[in-house]
């Protein structure tokens, strides 16, 4: 949300953004302000219904005023605080994830008058790019918790057919990794990536041990170790098929690979893969 933010303020041009995600069904708490002269919206819970912020939630579709107090389109329990911060044109648009309304984001101008369709479509654009940060995140959560009991499970006599879901969800966690903007929850993303990548037990070679790879190199070694083609992995990992093939190259060289299926056999031994 704050980067969201500071993105809008910066293509719009809007002096006043905020917004926060939903508590429970029907609650938002506004978490994020970027260029409030005063505290007074910081913490403000937005009921659906109410407010502007309210009746986009409620009807998860954007909503706009010219004059927020003088507004008859919009309930006004949160009058004071809208006059505190001296907004007056104020736009809302909801964040929906899946069908499920998961916040609400607010651009403002401290004077009366109709925002363009610009700031309107650089608004929308925002709440798109939180819907897809949030998105990942439940993705990757899903993932976590369905890969930490394969790792509890995976061991030196795992069955194969289990060792190839354990290196599926590998690749799929290292794939979304670059997407996460979440710190905390990208470094457990990627320490459940290494205790997979671990989880045979084997005891790798001194020299297969000091192999250091990139990480965008190690997310190349695992589509191709899951059969993909530069092509595929490219779309995988949201990357140019020249990058994905440099990448490779330099994996390989690292390794001492000269095909792609001695790649993924030098990265298992490292360690680098499960």
């Amino acid at each position: 949300m704050r980067t969201a933010l500071a993105g809008l303020r910066r293509t719009s041009g809007l002096p006043v953004v905020f917004g926060g995600l939903l508590s429970d069904a029907r609650h938002a708490r506004i978490g994020e302000l970027n260029g409030a002269q005063t505290g007074a919206l910081r913490g403000l819970v937005v009921a659906a219904g109410s407010g502007l912020g309210g009746k986009a939630i409620a009807l998860a579709r954007p909503c706009a005023v010219t004059d927020y107090p003088a507004s008859r389109h919009i309930s006004h329990e949160y009058d004071r605080a809208v006059a505190a911060e001296g907004l007056r044109s104020v736009v809302a648009v909801p964040v929906v994830v899946r069908r499920t309304v998961r916040g609400v984001l607010y651009g403002a101008l401290r004077t009366p008058v109709g925002l363009g369709d610009r700031t309107f479509d650089a608004a929308v654009a925002a709440a798109r790019d939180v819907e897809q940060a949030l998105a990942v995140r439940d993705e990757v959560r899903q993932l976590l918790a369905l890969t930490r009991e394969q790792v509890a499970a995976a061991g030196p006599g795992t069955a194969p057919g289990a060792w190839e879901d354990v290196r599926e969800a590998h690749r799929e966690l290292r794939a979304l990794a670059p997407r996460v903007v979440d710190p905390a929850l990208r470094d457990a993303l990627l320490a459940v990536c290494g205790r997979l990548a671990s989880a045979s037990g084997a005891r790798a070679p001194a020299a297969a041990r000091e192999v250091r790879l990139a990480p965008r190199e190690v997310d190349v070694v695992a589509c191709v170790a899951a059969g993909a083609t530069n092509a595929s992995a490219a779309r995988q990992l949201g990357l140019r098929p020249e990058t994905v093939k440099g990448y490779l190259r330099s994996a390989m060289r690292k390794l001492g690979a000269h095909t792609r299926l001695e790649a993924v056999v030098a990265a298992r031994r490292a360690g680098l893969l499960p």
